[in-house]
């Protein structure tokens, strides 16, 4: 009786680790082709193509604010498993809009579908929450890390090496495999909501603003969850602006930008997936979350000021590093509500991702093309990174702040 459990989890977190995968794969593949996608179509320079690219993810972004609360409090009441095929479906459209767009209009309709269903994330770690117990939770969220950096890697390098061949090929195998693995879980991924901890569908707790007060319930909690969403949104200039800065300051190919996801990808890997489940037991949560947070500032100061491209390599070392306070703050949060209020707790921080989404590429992409512009008396497209730095500075002040406020909240 002591080994079933373990082994449906095990089958379990393989499930949920393909399905991060695929989806984070499929996000991943477009990043090294949407910089000159946004050149063909629009006729633009990197500087102008930036901030477009910054009202795309504004627009993915906010349909996420709107309807993530939405599909959180529904997988409460109907499991996880048909709003994680829904979101998936949800992502295959949008990439089919994205492959054959003849103009940047389209591009912007199916970043509106992807918004409003694109719930994966969120209810995949619900996912995890469900199965997880005591010590093992946060571990467990390294799995996350551990598929999003595989991911990472397939993702860039293939979307890298694909563009090279035809601009359109990346979306179309984001496409591909986004209705793969809605297939592939529609025939085998098990729900693990039992019925006893489903809850009743209420408007009143199926939005924005229900969302977030669901994060306030205690005091701390709430210092947190605005260190949650200033790092999320640092970590857009990483995220969104990557290709844009080495294109503009290194003049890159899509090869070179591959070569530097399969970096990243295996240093995730490496951190997320192994390093965390030795650093978590050995330092506690409160202290690896304090200590990726630095790192992470650190990282993104030495990549603002790269000076040849070999160093990008060497300065993405202490920022990937810093992704260990992601799953020790999610952790942390997570292991203060039942198993009930998952989906909604998990719904909230997919909100607060969104708020980072909103304002992170937009005001990233806007403070590069401000540096970057022919028109500017400042050329330093390293803007982006020193302000994302500063806002990890303010989130480390809070988390100190939040963890000495309520000394109730223990490791």
């Amino acid at each position: 009786m002591d080994q079933e459990p373990k082994v449906k989890t095990s089958a379990a977190l393989r499930f949920i680790f393909v399905t991060i995968f695929i989806d984070v794969m499929g996000l991943a593949i477009i990043i090294p082709v949407i910089p000159n996608l946004l050149k063909q179509l629009g006729n633009v320079d990197y500087s102008v193509a930036s901030e477009l690219n910054g009202w795309l993810t504004f627009t993915y972004a906010t349909m996420q604010i709107l309807f993530s609360p939405i599909m959180g409090n529904l997988s409460d009441r109907f499991g996880r498993r048909p709003i994680l095929l829904i979101s998936l479906l949800g992502f295959c459209v949008d990439y089919t809009f994205m492959a054959f767009a003849p103009t940047i209009f389209w591009l912007f309709v199916g970043r509106t579908i992807a918004g409003i269903t694109g719930a994966t994330m969120s209810t995949a770690t619900a996912y995890i929450a469900d199965i997880s117990t005591g010590d093992k939770r946060a571990a467990n969220f390294g799995i996350v890390g551990a598929a999003s950096g595989l991911g990472f890697i397939i993702g860039v390098s293939g979307g890298a090496f694909l563009g090279d061949i035809n601009i359109k090929f990346p979306f179309m195998v984001a496409a591909g495999a986004a209705l793969f693995n809605a297939l592939y879980g529609y025939f085998v991924l098990p729900e693990s909501l039992d019925k006893e901890h489903r809850r009743k569908f209420e408007w009143k707790r199926a939005n924005p603003i229900g969302s977030f007060m669901q994060l306030t319930k205690y005091k701390a909690l709430a210092g947190l969850a605005l260190a949650f969403t200033l790092v999320y949104i640092a970590q857009k200039a990483v995220e969104y602006q990557m290709p844009f800065y080495v294109y503009e300051k290194f003049q890159w190919t899509m090869r070179s930008v591959g070569c530097l996801g399969l970096f990243i990808g295996f240093l995730l890997i490496c951190i997320q997936g192994w390093l965390i489940r030795y650093l978590i037991p050995k330092w506690g949560l409160k202290k690896n979350i304090i200590l990726g947070l630095i790192s992470y500032g650190v990282g993104l100061t030495l990549i603002a000021f790269a000076g040849q491209g070999w160093q990008v390599y060497i300065f993405m070392v202490p920022y990937c590093f810093g992704g260990i306070s992601g799953p020790a703050l999610q952790g942390f949060i997570t292991s203060k509500f039942g198993a009930s209020e998952q989906g909604e707790l998990q719904g909230g921080l997919s909100l607060l991702s969104s708020i980072s989404l909103v304002v992170g590429p937009l005001v990233m992409g806007y403070s590069f093309k401000f540096f970057t512009h022919k028109d500017s008396a400042l050329y330093f497209p390293g803007s982006p990174y020193i302000l994302g730095a500063l806002l990890i500075l303010i989130s480390v002040l809070l988390v100190v702040r939040s963890f000495k406020k309520d000394v109730t909240l223990t490791t």
